[in-house]
């Protein structure tokens, strides 16, 4: 197969099915996502309203005029280069990844080249390699362990080598840098699997540390509700990145997060606020998709830490996605390092502690449809980033 040319909006499908790729509506694509197991929220309709500096359609692919698939393709003009966009699909889309990926990809780049883009980039919503928590904490003590991807025995998945291999051999350029976050989204996260298991499994499934801090948050009578004070939750998470030198968000953005996401879903976002004596100490943003839950955004304050508000926050998070029968809480993005001297080892460390694993996916990919435009573009993105312009 080969993308780097298409020549028609319409491709054979591995069962000889004809695929056709078009415009479909919010509702249908809406739809088409509540009718799935998990879909990523970067991938929901709403996700669209979200990212207000994109332009962003939906299509699907269909089948003998059956919907078999769907993406949010997220379009943005680069400057100097505004007669064409790229198009982004970030963990998307939501196509059969099991077999003859040509067949889903061949008439989706036709289609866009068609209108505009002068490449493709998205992340196919599929695994590589998962590592066990007990697998990370050998990794971790062992000083000839680097990287996740040193550890031996790691599980490897046939699906996500496949994707990997059609992919490169179809021209596909590989996007996910070495120490697992960029510009995009990571390739490196850490979840724990829910599905089968109660609330005493996932107690005895987290180490000494975390099971002492969850319940000393409860002795020092931090209480965790569900809320909606956007404003409390923004001054702890802009002080939070004070403290840990990030760039936070504006306090618009989570509005128009939370509006859009609601309005899909009353089910979709919601707040967590963790208080001592009246403090709020913590705060938390989790999303739900189906039976899949994200951690998408925490904070908390620089005072009080000994009363383990962040911990308290998790928890609830878990426990509710327990309750609403999710088969997955999402902790989202690691670096790969197991370095004990690389300051990013800290956040791999606090993530094990809840158990779970480690999952390597297969990362965001680029197609270029124009090269001569990309190339344009990759330069610019590069002296961008080089000047510290990077950013999600």
């Amino acid at each position: 197969m080969s993308f780097s040319e298409p020549a028609g909006t319409t491709a054979l499908s591995p069962s000889g099915a004809r695929l056709t790729v078009e415009p479909i509506s919010a509702a249908e694509h809406l739809a088409f996502v509540r009718a799935q197991r998990s879909v990523s929220f970067l991938q929901t309709p709403a996700w669209g309203h979200v990212k207000t500096e994109w332009r962003a359609e939906s299509l699907g692919w269909r089948s003998g005029g059956r919907l078999v698939g769907a993406g949010l393709v997220l379009h943005r003009r680069i400057p100097r280069l505004e007669r064409f966009t790229l198009a982004y699909l970030p963990e998307g889309p939501v196509i059969d990844w099991t077999g003859g990926i040509g067949a889903w990809l061949d008439p989706l780049a036709a289609r866009l080249k068609a209108h505009g883009a002068f490449a493709i980039r998205l992340g196919p919503p599929v695994r590589t390699n998962t590592w066990s928590a007990a697998q990370v904490k050998e990794g971790i003590a062992d000083p000839r362990v680097q990287r996740l991807t040193d550890l031996p025995g790691r599980l490897a998945d046939p699906v996500g080598l496949g994707v990997t291999g059609a992919l490169r051999d179809a021209g596909w350029l590989p996007r996910s840098p070495r120490d697992g976050f960029g510009v995009g989204h990571p390739q490196f996260t850490y979840e724990i699997p829910l599905a089968g298991r109660t609330e005493d499994d996932l107690i005895r499934g987290m180490n000494q540390l975390w099971r002492r801090n969850i319940k000393k948050a409860a002795r020092e009578g931090v209480e965790v509700t569900v809320g909606d004070d956007l404003k409390a939750f923004h001054d702890l998470y802009v002080h939070t990145a004070e403290r840990d030198h990030f760039t936070p968000r504006p306090l618009r953005y989570f509005e128009t997060m939370f509006a859009a996401l609601r309005a899909e879903d009353p089910e979709r976002i919601t707040l967590y606020l963790a208080r001592h004596q009246g403090d709020l100490v913590a705060a938390t943003v989790l999303v739900r998709v189906g039976a899949h839950a994200w951690y998408a955004y925490g904070a908390s304050s620089t005072e009080k830490r000994e009363v383990r508000g962040s911990n308290a926050c998790q928890w609830a998070m878990i426990r509710d996605s327990l309750a609403a029968g999710c088969d997955v809480y999402d902790l989202r993005g690691i670096t790969p390092t197991l370095d004990a001297d690389d300051p990013h080892v800290g956040l791999i460390q606090f993530k094990v502690g809840t158990g779970g694993q480690a999952v390597r996916s297969v990362g965001e990919w680029d197609l270029p449809l124009r090269p001569v435009v990309y190339r344009a573009f990759d330069y610019y993105m590069r002296r961008r980033e080089h000047r510290g312009g990077g950013g999600r």
